[in-house]
């Protein structure tokens, strides 16, 4: 099957047809460093996370490029409220979002251009627009001539004539940007010195790049005049990629990128979840279970409040502290990453506490399947070492994933193929763990192992780390020996069901006491219990 994808380009999804196969030319614009990262950012992250692990595992030669952006009035601003400099406090945030994207298992890109480390590649691209009649200097500033690009507004759609004023953006008053352009709809290449702010010397005067150029210099620097995918957040679709367009097209008279892909938002009660609005979790809080659903009626504090301590200590862990509210429990960075894939990537997410626990619990179901092969694997007569080591083999479940993948990277129908893989795993662990003979030859519930470990590493699931202890118990509800094996938590699937089963009989003999004192030990130990309708209790690890 082909694979296909929607282009925002074209308004349509067709056939992946890259440059140069087998290579894969990939930019993607990331974050402007000034603050903890959110829950909005990690959904961008993970899901090109998951588009580049994919093009990878069909085989192709993918080169990923990560843009900061480490120049812009925010970072000014940070750095004002805590008498520091634009440099460290864009060295402190590009440090806190390596720690928050290395916890959700996203590779690290190829390689990660700054702004401030492309200067001479930004002002040779002005002096080619400028020299090609598409740019104009004003005052100290220089200008992208709008009128002079036919093809302006085919990403977004948007006519010139409906456009606005002010799409350069974050730079200067509209009022003064008024006097020096020839037209509302021209945008900043580059910005004259402000006093007190970081500047570079330029033919115009000091001054620092306007932010769409910015990007369509790292573009070329690092990967070419053009590339085969170019992918952001939907927001940035216009002006900022719309403008990056007009710049790079002009300059070299080429497409800049053949196939544009945007992620939709994270959303908190329809709206987008954003710092402006206060209505964010970032990242590190989510992970520690410092946040609290209701963002609305209990939003987070700006990062440094209103008369807060002038000191970057001030920012504390992610600034997005929800004091005084109820704090919903810590949410494991993989419940984080399936949380975003259980939908589409174009389509809305809503964070809401129903939809993160959802996550948590599908985590956890996944995890015990992952962790099937290390526990009951030797029992079954497994060569792990080997089994670990085999490529991925063609069965009905692979290529329900790929048909999934392939339609666009809908992860909702490849997520249900790695359910219903763990489902049967699950089925056949608890016989094993209660002494019965497994209902699927060894053999293929191996493959079925297999496969799914495999399938969840495509979608940059980690597994569960195990440590293996020298000591073996035998299990009273079983009639089998198992090699003890200590999970992070501290108990075995077998130890934990023991568990269970003896609260099952303490309740049953009306010991409700003995019942609770076993549920709440298995709770302080990190299991938390669900008892079902039909009598039996399902478990996950929190």
């Amino acid at each position: 099957m082909t694979l296909t994808l929607y282009n925002s380009l074209t308004r349509r999804e067709s056939p992946f047809e890259p440059l140069e196969p087998p290579k894969v030319r990939m930019y993607c614009c990331g974050v402007t460093v000034y603050d903890y990262c959110h829950v909005g950012h990690a959904r961008a992250y993970i899901v090109w996370d998951m588009v580049r692990r994919y093009l990878m595992w069909r085989g192709y030669n993918v080169r990923y490029v990560q843009n900061f952006t480490d120049i812009d009035d925010k970072i000014l601003d940070r750095a004002r409220e805590t008498n520091s400099t634009m440099e460290a406090v864009a060295e402190r945030f590009i440090e806190e979002y390596f720690v928050d994207m290395d916890k959700l298992n996203i590779l690290r890109a190829d390689e990660y251009p700054r702004a401030t480390h492309t200067m001479d590649g930004i002002k040779r691209l002005i002096h080619e627009l400028e020299n090609k009649g598409y740019a104009y200097a004003s005052g100290g500033d220089v200008y992208y001539n709008v009128r002079q690009f036919a093809d302006y507004g085919k990403l977004s759609g948007r006519k010139l004539e409906e456009m606005q004023a002010g799409a350069s953006g974050r730079l200067e008053t509209a009022e003064i940007e008024a006097q020096k352009k020839q037209d509302s709809s021209d945008f900043a290449l580059w910005k004259s010195a402000k006093p007190g702010e970081p500047a570079w010397d330029s033919s115009w005067g000091k001054g620092r790049p306007g932010w769409h150029i910015e990007c369509s210099a790292m573009v070329r620097d690092c990967l070419g005049e053009t590339i085969d995918i170019h992918c952001g957040g939907s927001d940035l679709t216009f002006p900022h990629h719309e403008n990056e367009i007009a710049q790079s097209e002009a300059a070299t008279g080429k497409s800049l990128a053949n196939y544009w892909m945007h992620n939709a938002f994270v959303t908190v009660n329809g709206k987008k979840m954003s710092k402006s609005l206060h209505n964010f979790i970032t990242i590190r809080d989510l992970l520690d279970g410092n946040w609290s659903g209701d963002l609305e009626s209990n939003p987070p504090q700006p990062p440094l409040g209103k008369g807060g301590s002038k000191n970057e200590d001030s920012l504390g862990k992610g600034g997005s502290k929800n004091e005084g509210s109820e704090k919903s429990k810590a949410v494991e960075p993989m419940a984080v990453r399936l949380f975003v894939l259980m939908a589409q990537y174009r389509s809305q997410i809503d964070f809401t506490e129903e939809a993160i626990a959802s996550a948590k619990n599908g985590w956890h179901t996944l995890e015990e399947s992952l962790l099937f092969g290390d526990l009951h694997g030797s029992q079954l007569g497994w060569d792990l070492d080997k089994i670990k080591k085999l490529p991925i083999g063609e069965s009905e479940a692979v290529q329900q994933f790929r048909a999934a993948m392939d339609d666009d990277f809908n992860t909702p129908n490849a997520l249900a193929v790695l359910f219903e893989l763990a489902k049967e795993l699950q089925r056949e662990r608890n016989i094993i763990v209660h002494g019965g003979k497994t209902e699927i030859p060894s053999e293929v519930l191996q493959r079925k192992w297999q496969n799914l470990v495999k399938l969840a590493e495509v979608l940059g699931f980690k597994k569960p780390n195990l440590v293996p202890l020298s000591a073996t118990i035998n299990i009273p509800s079983a009639s089998f020996s198992i090699n003890k094996v200590e999970i992070i938590s501290g108990l075995t699937d077998g130890e934990i069901e023991v568990m269970i089963q003896q609260r099952k009989d303490a309740r049953k003999a009306k010991n409700f006491a003995e019942g609770d004192r076993i549920r709440n030990e298995l709770k302080d130990r990190g299991i938390t219990l669900i008892d079902q309708k039909d009598g039996t209790t399902i478990w996950h690890r929190s």
